[in-house]
């Protein structure tokens, strides 16, 4: 959000409908960043008589108890969702539609996709014969599954990223050490599945390595294939890349649905598959709505867990470097397009340039954040 943009305060009457309790909840698990404190702790270390006053979170609208000197700048975190404590005003969009901020090089690679004859039931089949049981049974099996009593910080994150996308049913949340699905090594991502019941599944090496808010925007980004009616062609992707052509060829499924689903329909969606996380990047940065968020995640997917001692500046203007070049050199875009073919994932640096691109776009991030445009959508 841009200084000169100030956010207007938050209606009464959304407010609330949100959590109200006198005071914070305590420690609540699932802790992914140790070194600040609760609201509950701060008021608590107050002296005995110390002033206190009431603060709402600005995420999902808890009431905390802090000192009355206060700021946000002291690095305290709600009670409930242990997202940062701040009193500005956190704009949700009930009636947002994905076409109001999806990546056109996502609904392009689509339009693509769906010009294959009858993609749409064959791959439906596909997947009702091999693909939808399989991966539930593999991600629920292999996890722990969150709740408003398990992980209940993480639970409210995700209700507060279903709030702010409008999407009105919260999808079944996991947590898993391994990737079932990688030959059971240490999971670095995070996974959403499931057409008819989606469900998003947060590996915790890469869940440990982030602050809280960073895990708000992992979790938006997953919602964002919800929300953009990604998960028919995203599951089959993951289903194709898993399983490949051989296992593919042995599954029961009705003639010629093996020989259709080859090359072509390959090609198509891989190509389909990049582009659509450039789209739930835009997801994630309309839920964590604050500067860089998205910049610093993708500088710890690319850079590991050497982010203590990166710079985020530097990684920025990487990004930007990267962006002129490829506008400028064709070599540099055809080895950038040729390299990328092979990947599941646009690289970290490219989805930095773009997310950077359409938050500064006066048509973009700006434009969805205004007053005028929340009223529309409403």
């Amino acid at each position: 959000m841009s200084s000169d943009e100030p956010l207007s305060p938050q209606p009464e009457s959304e407010a609330d409908s949100a959590p109200d309790t006198d005071r914070a909840s305590g420690e609540a698990s699932g802790d992914t960043a140790p070194a600040a404190s609760t609201a509950t702790d701060a008021a608590a270390e107050a002296a005995p008589g110390t002033a206190e006053r009431e603060v709402r979170c600005r995420y999902c609208g808890q009431r905390n108890r802090v000192r009355a000197d206060w700021t946000p700048r002291a690095g305290i975190r709600c009670g409930r969702c242990r997202l940062p404590l701040d009193e500005q005003a956190h704009r949700k969009f009930p009636g947002l539609s994905p076409h109001e901020y999806i990546h056109p090089l996502d609904s392009q690679a689509l339009e693509t996709l769906q010009l294959i004859p009858g993609i749409d039931p064959l791959l439906k089949k596909a997947l009702e014969v091999t693909g939808e049981t399989y991966l539930r049974v593999m991600f629920t099996a292999n996890g722990v599954k969150v709740s408003e009593k398990q992980c209940p910080d993480l639970h409210a994150k995700l209700e507060v990223a279903c709030q702010t996308l409008g999407i009105r049913e919260l999808p079944e949340l996991y947590l898993s050490v391994t990737n079932p699905l990688g030959g059971g090594g240490l999971g670095f991502n995070a996974f959403t599945s499931g057409v008819e019941r989606p469900f998003i599944v947060l590996f915790t090496p890469l869940i440990e390595r982030l602050d809280d808010i960073e895990v708000l925007a992992v979790m938006a980004h997953e919602l964002g294939h919800i929300h953009c009616h990604h998960l028919l062609y995203k599951v089959a992707a993951e289903l194709l890349f898993q399983l490949g052509s051989y296992a593919l060829s042995r599954a029961p499924l009705p003639p010629g649905i093996p020989d259709l689903l080859t090359w072509p329909v390959r090609s198509a969606l891989l190509t389909w598959y990049q582009k659509a996380e450039l789209s739930c990047d835009r997801a994630a940065q309309l839920v964590v709505q604050e500067p860089h968020v998205l910049t610093k995640l993708m500088m710890k997917l690319a850079g590991g867990t050497l982010t203590s001692r990166l710079n985020h500046e530097e990684f920025i203007a990487q990004a930007r470097a990267f962006d002129q070049r490829n506008e400028s050199n064709f070599i540099d875009r055809f080895w950038t397009w040729q390299i990328a073919s092979g990947r599941t994932h646009p690289f970290p640096i490219w989805r930095v340039s773009e997310i950077l691109k359409w938050t500064e776009s006066e048509d973009g991030f700006k434009k969805l954040m205004k007053p005028a445009a929340l009223a529309t959508l409403s």
